[in-house]
């Protein structure tokens, strides 16, 4: 554990070397979202709501997608890394170390940009989400059951690389989850829909938490809880078992 505190102090040093840089990159992140928010705004003003979906309630899903986001891909930003790392062998100088390969690889990088994702997402809920302490409470577990959904979710399809020799499908399952992720499920049907909620469960990593927020409902947070955890797991057993077949050349990378 001490090792790993460790690894994830030096991973925020490095992130704080160059402040000015670190700044304009969260900027630019924030500029992002901003411009998401203003874009879903305009539309629900325009049209009342969708799928019983209106602007506050979408702003409240943004609001869970960009904070577990950002504590996935800005805290954990080698979670979309995986697969890379394991086919350009990345790997090699981690498996010399005395601590858990996943928990050391998750914690070693920060990613600037998107810890703007986080920042934003935290300020959207406090000036739009109605915070009460109970929505606080609410909004906190299903960010970090989101947040460990993405990171399971991403480490399983980036480990596929080690079975499948290629890293297209880390790539593909980060755009996937991420992009679905941004609409509530009500707006698809069907086939759609049941893929939405089981193969990329996009639906339990905003769609599901905010309505929580909304209205709590014990069976939906447990579904919410064991979704999570069956990713979380699936990712962490999925990347054992690849590192068991993972044969280096001779790279050697710091990851």
């Amino acid at each position: 554990m001490r090792g790993l505190l460790a690894t994830m102090g030096n991973a925020f040093a490095e992130a704080r070397a160059n402040r000015a840089a670190l700044g304009s990159q969260m900027a630019v992140m924030v500029l992002n979202d901003v411009v998401w928010v203003v874009f879903w705004v305009l539309f629900f003003r325009r049209v009342g709501s969708v799928g019983g979906w209106d602007a506050r309630r979408i702003l409240l899903l943004l609001a869970v997608l960009t904070t577990a986001g950002g504590i996935t891909l800005g805290l954990l930003a080698n979670a979309r890394r995986i697969g890379t790392m394991a086919v350009e062998g990345e790997l090699d100088a981690v498996l010399t170390l005395p601590v858990a390969p996943l928990p050391y690889l998750l914690l070693r990088r920060v990613e600037p940009t998107n810890l703007g994702d986080l920042l934003f997402g935290v300020c959207l809920f406090v000036l739009s989400g109605r915070p009460t302490l109970g929505r606080t409470a609410v909004f906190v577990g299903v960010v970090l059951a989101s947040a460990t959904l993405i990171t399971g979710f991403l480490v399983l399809t980036g480990s596929l690389a080690f079975f499948l020799g290629r890293s297209e499908g880390g790539d593909l399952g980060f755009h996937a989850i991420v992009l679905l992720g941004s609409y509530p499920v009500d707006v698809f049907a069907g086939v759609a829909k049941v893929l939405l909620y089981s193969v990329v469960p996009a639906a339990f990593v905003s769609t599901v938490p905010a309505t929580l927020i909304d209205s709590f409902d014990a069976g939906r947070a447990a579904a919410l809880a064991a979704v999570a955890g069956a990713f979380g797991l699936a990712g962490w057993a999925t990347f054992t078992a690849g590192l068991r077949r993972y044969t280096s050349g001779s790279l050697w990378t710091r990851a």
